[in-house]
């Protein structure tokens, strides 16, 4: 009787053993957590997780102050796209690829899209007392046209009179700068941007001086420097103020 009760528990545990020898190891999962902050106007935009619309707040398609978390299983070898969607056009406005290796690079998601120019960054319109003006900068293009190997420049603020106003030690293209702040002076003379080498009085790229001609407001200004083409030319723009929009 001893005998086959241990010929039992012998089959019983080969059997078992045999049969988890057989099963494939379930893949390494990790679960992932995107914390979106978002802004958009006037477009309206919809996020798409591997293809299928993110609902926020009930809605699958969304304007003006974007905010929300996205959870999912990331499996590893596997990826997964987050887009960012125009809804009118249909046309996508970026694309993010995820996966089990980087998913921690995407932990916070931020954007900024207007008319013209998407922001990989989230902008707070900065505090500014009454009878002041402050600005601040980005330049989310630099050396597009310019091939300027730069990830930033200097930035000296001007009246007409050549009368320094501020100074911006690094430009970004990643974020906003410090706001910096000074005293109304009039509410029809622009000021001046010169731009340069970080750390030095010589010109970003090229040997000719950098002016960016900027309209002034009272307040809050918040510009988004860019490189375009004018003509087969490439020249350096500020006419988007963000504070506009905020």
């Amino acid at each position: 009787m001893k005998n086959i009760i241990a010929l039992l528990l012998f089959t019983i545990l080969f059997s078992c053993t045999d049969n988890n020898m057989m099963q494939p190891y379930d893949k390494a999962q990790k679960a992932a957590e995107i914390n979106v902050k978002g802004y958009s106007n006037p477009d309206v935009l919809q996020l798409r997780l591997n293809g299928s619309p993110v609902a926020i707040n009930g809605n699958t398609s969304y304007t003006n102050k974007i905010e929300t978390q996205i959870n999912f299983v990331l499996d590893e070898g596997e990826t997964n796209e987050l887009g960012i969607y125009n809804t009118q056009t249909g046309a996508q406005i970026v694309k993010y690829t995820i996966n089990y290796s980087n998913f921690n690079d995407y932990k916070n998601l931020s954007f900024f899209n207007l008319p013209g120019i998407f922001l990989k960054t989230y902008a707070v319109k900065p505090q500014v007392n009454l009878g002041k003006v402050g600005f601040e900068f980005i330049f989310p293009n630099l050396g597009e046209f310019s091939g300027a190997p730069l990830t930033g420049v200097k930035g000296v603020l001007k009246r007409e009179n050549g009368v320094v106003l501020a100074e911006f030690d690094n430009i970004g293209k990643d974020n906003f700068t410090t706001v910096k702040i000074y005293n109304f002076f009039s509410a029809t003379a622009p000021v001046y941007l010169e731009l340069y080498k970080p750390g030095t009085t010589e010109p970003y790229t090229g040997s000719n001086p950098i002016q960016v001609k900027i309209k002034q407001d009272i307040g809050a200004n918040m510009i988004v420097i860019q490189e375009k083409m004018e003509n087969g030319v490439w020249v350096v723009k500020g006419d988007i103020d963000v504070a506009d929009y905020l």
